[in-house]
Order: C-alpha cells, then sequence, then structure tokens
C-alpha cells in the first residue's frame, strides 16, 4: 500500500559504530580519565577485592583459601585493639573537632574579631603541613624529660608524665590533640562557607527577638548546617580510618604502636601486614575490605540519623 503524500519518515536508527565514528573527537578528549580510572582506580579495587581470597606472598604462585583472611582477621586480638584504639580516639577527637569548628566559625562569621582571613589561614595551616614535621614537634612538645607540657606541670609542682611510654595508655591523648588540632581547621573552613551563604535577614530576625548566641548556634546555625556537618562528619570519619603517620611517628616508628599498642590504629595494623612489615598481600586485602566497609556502614548510619524525615508522611514513606 502505498503512504499517503506528506507522510514523514520515520529516522533511521544509527548504529552503535556509526555514532562512535561521528562522536570520535568528543570521546578522544574524555577517553584518558577513562583509561586513567580504568587503570589506576577501578583495576585496583577490583583486584584488590579478589586478592582478599587468596594467600600471595607478590613473588610466589597465588592459591585460593576462601574467606580464610577474614576469618583470621576476626580471631586476630590484635586487630580488636587496633580497632578500639581508633574508635576511642577518632570519637573523642570528634567533639572538640564539631564544637570548636563550628565555635570558630561563628566567631568570624559575626565579625566578633578582625583579620577574618588571617585567622582563616592559621587555622587551616595544619591541613597542608607537612604531617611528619608537625609530629616531629608534637613528640617534643610531649617529651618526657624536656617536653613543654611537662616543664609547665613541673611549675605547678606536678611530676612529669610519661606521655609517649609508660603503659602506653597516655599516648592515644597526644594522637586525639594532634588530630583534633589537624581538623578543626579544616572543618572551621567550611562551616563558615555555609554560615556565609545564610541569609542576613535570617540573623536579623533572630537578633530583633532576642536570641543569643547559644540560641543562634543551636537553634538556627546547626539546623540548617545540617548537610554540611554531616559532610565533615564522613570526612573525619575517613581520616580517622586512615590515621596512620600521627600515631606511627610518636611511637617512634614502631609498627606495633608502641607500648602494649596503645597508640596501634587499623592503618598501621594494615601496612604492618603488607607492604611494610610482612608480604601478606591477601590477608592485607582483606583488612582494607573491612575497614570500607565499616566507613560505609557508618557514612550510611550518619545519613540515616540525620536525614530530614516529613512530618507529613505515613508508613512507606507516602505523604498523607
Amino acid at each position: 500500500m502505498d503512504k499517503p503524500a506528506g507522510a514523514v519518515r520515520a529516522p533511521k536508527k544509527k548504529s552503535l559504530g556509526r555514532i562512535l565514528y561521528e562522536n570520535r573527537v568528543a570521546y578522544a578528549y574524555i577517553a584518558p580519565f577513562y583509561v586513567l580510572f580504568l587503570v589506576f582506580n577501578l583495576f585496583p579495587m577490583v583486584f584488590g577485592f579478589a586478592l582478599s581470597f587468596f594467600r600471595w606472598d607478590g613473588l610466589s604462585d597465588m592459591h585460593f583459601i576462601g574467606v580464610q583472611n577474614y576469618g583470621n582477621l576476626l580471631k586476630d586480638p590484635l586487630f580488636w585493639k587496633a580497632l578500639q584504639n581508633t574508635l576511642f580516639i577518632g570519637i573523642i577527637a570528634h567533639i572538640p573537632i564539631l564544637l570548636g569548628g563550628l565555635v570558630l566559625a561563628y566567631i568570624l562569621n559575626s565579625r566578633l574579631v578582625r583579620g577574618e582571613n588571617i585567622f582563616k589561614t592559621i587555622y587551616f595551616m595544619p591541613m597542608v603541613t607537612s604531617a611528619v614535621a608537625v609530629t616531629v614537634i608534637f613528640s617534643s612538645m610531649f617529651g618526657y624529660n624536656y617536653g613543654v607540657i611537662n616543664y609547665f606541670l613541673s611549675l605547678f609542682g606536678e611530676q612529669p608524665i610519661n606521655w609517649l611510654g609508660g603503659d602506653g595508655s597516655l599516648i592515644k591523648v597526644a594522637v586525639i590533640v594532634m588530630f583534633s588540632w589537624k581538623w578543626i581547621g579544616w572543618n572551621m573552613v567550611i562551616y563558615l562557607a555555609g554560615m556565609q551563604g545564610i541569609s542576613n535577614d535570617i540573623y536579623e530576625a533572630a537578633s530583633i527577638d532576642g536570641a543569643t548566641h547559644v540560641d543562634v548556634i543551636f537553634k538556627i546555625l546547626i539546623p540548617l548546617l545540617k548537610p554540611i556537618i554531616l559532610f565533615t562528619l564522613i570526612q573525619s570519619t575517613i581520616g580517622m580510618f586512615n590515621l596512620f603517620t600521627e600515631p606511627f611517628v610518636l611511637t617512634g616508628n614502631s609498627w606495633t604502636g608502641g607500648t602494649n599498642n596503645g597508640a596501634l590504629t587499623l592503618m598501621i595494623y594494615l601496612l604492618n601486614k603488607a607492604p611494610q612489615g610482612g608480604n601478606l598481600y591477601g590477608y592485607a586485602s582483606a583488612v582494607a575490605y573491612v575497614i570500607t566497609l565499616m566507613i560505609i556502614l557508618i557514612s550510611t548510619g550518619l545519613n540515616k540519623v540525620t536525614e530530614e524525615k516529613d512530618p507529613g508522611a505515613g508508613k512507606g514513606g507516602k505523604v498523607k
């Protein structure tokens, strides 16, 4: 049957090869990113996960052992000690990191001090300063015989404290101080950027209603900055699980975390298995993916806790 006059023909579907050929210049420009991503990101992630099911020393043949690496990991008391130390340092340090960052950002945003840019630079310096150099300075501050902190304690008649030695329990104090000092400035800059994005009308309305600085922080800023606070929480959580340089240098480059494993963190534990302290690459890969799983679970939990619920939503999230 003849087609009626004026009928529009459906466009011919192009093949994949034709589409690639016609857009070859565009694909050539974006190809380097995907090549680098596949080689340096995707392949190591996939290979590392597969490696966690093998026993391999890096030179000889690989031997498949199933989930044995994960089983041995959960049976190792040193792993649980490292996890305990990491969580203790991270949880305690997050208190000054969050509150200190919020207070400093609020002070700078409220113009209570002059020279805002100078203070932002000073507080942000720890993030761009060499971690090794800073740790060496802190090890001198916490030194037993000539440490600055023990010197000030002696002025009040107190005996010197062996922060970095002894039974190993006090070294976590030094690590917490360093970890907090490093992240407070970073959080402060992010919170300050978020505060500056809030309309001045809100501050003026709160001032007219007689709100104090504490009211503004806890009833206005924190609710409005909730997504930003969540972002910084996740970032500092990742930093907590990656904690290595500070405890490692403070304990004199000890792969056991110093006396009684007082400063043993998960990252020191991982690197001690491979490639620095040993050659258990399969076991180290299992540790890495257990750490990754914990980061994912904590991040997901933080998202669930901080997400806003619709007061009009019923079961299943449907609005009534």
